[in-house]
């Protein structure tokens, strides 16, 4: 696509050369030095297959504490960012320019989906997402539209093709949704909350409205996962963040079952690592190994150790750095990285990663730190 920005040299991974445009106008990657081993580190590790080295990558890796972010941000709505597949798709670069990540995740947002819908998304001035609206009447779930997402969601998909073009041979790309009920609370709360109370007493005062409405969000899930692994995705993270507020009895319910659906209908075991991840979820862990995942990705309210023993060692893992600890002094930082690894402890299938996203208050000098110390297994022993 033109208009992304060539990086120049300085901007790249110790490597690469230069990033070229190849004849279909996509910007591409090329190094005299890449390998194997390098390319797929990602995808081997979700396969609990040996590594040279713990692959990294970072949630909100492509986010606000980054500059060249927030120069587009200061240019384009958010809305104009995750709209126009040519700038998502520097955004979806920039960090992978910049560090020696082991995998790309491509810059979108979760309520996309509810918007496709007619949910009226926008994004407010100093309060975030928002939706213009969410979920009063349980009688408007049956009114909604079927949306075909290979055409509501064609601006992420469209940067996901991009971005599989411009990283081959450099990393893999993953891509994302949120999970049905983490996007039934946001349909109901209509924004961004500390704890849904709103939504979590809709949903009590009407179960049968919450159940097709966990129904029909399961069912798009579904067909948009297919449709980025269709797109040229070969990862795909799902996001049920606020899951983590359920108790095991409920969480199954409410959550788990409608996570399945969604997976069975994008099939996917045939297709590539699959991840689940349910923000600060210690006490679901078994939970979610019933979901059969290939890698479960661990929140910071754990000790990665003890997580991956009740997950059982059939199952990757990926975290679990507390993010607070990229705000710290850089030798804390390290020695907060050193516990981590210390924990995997070298053991096949480890995706080192934060326990949530990175803050925007991070210095980019602390994830290149993080970077390097990942990559050289620093005091690992």
């Amino acid at each position: 696509m033109h208009g992304v920005r060539r990086p120049a040299a300085a901007d790249l991974p110790r490597g690469v050369e230069y990033g070229r445009l190849n004849p279909s106008g996509d910007t591409v990657m090329t190094t005299a030095m890449f390998d194997r081993e390098r390319s797929e580190r990602f995808l081997r590790a979700c396969r609990l297959q040996p590594v040279d080295r713990t692959p990294v990558w970072l949630m909100r890796q492509a986010g606000r504490y980054w500059p060249g972010y927030r120069a587009l941000r200061e240019r384009y709505s958010m809305l104009e960012l995750l709209r126009t597949p040519e700038l998502a798709l520097e955004i979806t670069l920039q960090p992978v320019h910049a560090f020696e990540l082991d995998a790309a995740i491509v810059f979108s947002d979760i309520l996309l989906l509810l918007d496709a819908v007619g949910m009226g998304l926008e994004f407010v001035q100093g309060e975030g997402p928002r939706l213009r609206h969410p979920v009063r009447d349980p009688d408007v779930i049956e009114r909604w539209p079927d949306p075909d997402v290979r055409h509501t969601m064609a601006p992420t998909l469209d940067t996901i093709r991009a971005a599989r073009r411009a990283l081959e041979g450099w990393c893999p790309l993953i891509g994302f949704t949120g999970a049905p009920y983490t996007l039934a609370l946001y349909a109901v709360e209509g924004r961004g909350s500390p704890d849904f109370q709103f939504a979590r007493e809709w949903m009590a005062q009407h179960p049968e409205g919450t159940q097709r409405l966990l129904q029909r969000l399961a069912q798009w899930v579904g067909e948009y996962m297919r449709a980025q692994w269709e797109a040229g995705a070969q990862a795909i993270q799902i996001f049920d963040t606020w899951a983590a507020g359920l108790s095991v009895d409920q969480y199954f319910e409410w959550a788990g079952r409608w996570t399945r659906w969604a997976m069975d209908l994008a099939d996917v075991h045939g297709r590539g690592p699959f991840i689940v991840f349910a923000g600060r979820s210690g006490h679901l862990l078994e939970c979610l190994a019933k979901l059969q995942p290939d890698v479960v990705s661990v929140g910071s309210d754990i000790p990665l150790d003890i997580a991956w023993s009740r997950l059982g060692y059939g199952v990757a893992v990926q975290g679990n750095l507390d993010p607070s600890w990229l705000l710290r002094p850089p030798e804390e930082l390290d020695a907060a990285v050193c516990d981590v690894l210390r924990r995997a402890g070298g053991r096949p299938g480890h995706i080192f990663n934060l326990g949530h996203g990175v803050p925007k208050e991070t210095d980019p000098e602390q994830i290149r730190r993080l970077v390097t110390r990942v990559h050289t297994g620093f005091s690992v022993a």
